[in-house]
């Protein structure tokens, strides 16, 4: 049996920008965008919904992150989980947490712990909560 996980992301109609926003971060390709407008999807979104992200696909690495801008009597905060990535160098790590923090909020500034070598946490500015790290010496 084959398995992939892979978080989705819910947004109050900021999925895109936040999708762009990742693939700055991470250095990958830009998402796959669907729209609620032309959609079979589109009567179960308001009007003025149509522009908005009915699903989103980002490749980092080999995990897709997957979103969406869920109507707005749907939408909920996201709460309860963070988002966690691994990079192969201490660079790399403070180069994607320094890029994910931009307009967010620093947890806990990229340091050195007893399980890596750099680890810190961040929510960017669009409420999704990172945990960065690196747990090897270059």
């Amino acid at each position: 049996m084959n398995l992939q996980v892979s978080p989705y992301l819910s947004f109050n109609g900021q999925c895109e920008a936040a999708f762009n926003f990742y693939a700055e971060c991470f250095g990958v390709e830009p998402a796959v965008f669907f729209k609620f407008a032309g959609s079979p999807m589109a009567d179960q979104a308001p009007p003025e919904w149509g522009g908005k992200v009915m699903h989103a696909t980002l490749m980092i690495g080999d995990t897709a992150i997957m979103g969406a801008d869920p109507p707005p009597k749907d939408y909920t905060a996201p709460s309860g989980f963070q988002m966690s990535v691994v990079v192969d160098s201490i660079e790399g790590s403070e180069r994607v947490f320094k890029a994910l923090a931009r307009g967010g909020i620093v947890h806990m500034p990229m340091q050195e712990t007893f399980w890596a070598v750099r680890f810190g946490v961040v929510s960017d500015a669009f409420g999704i909560t990172w945990m960065v790290q690196c747990e090897q010496t270059e």
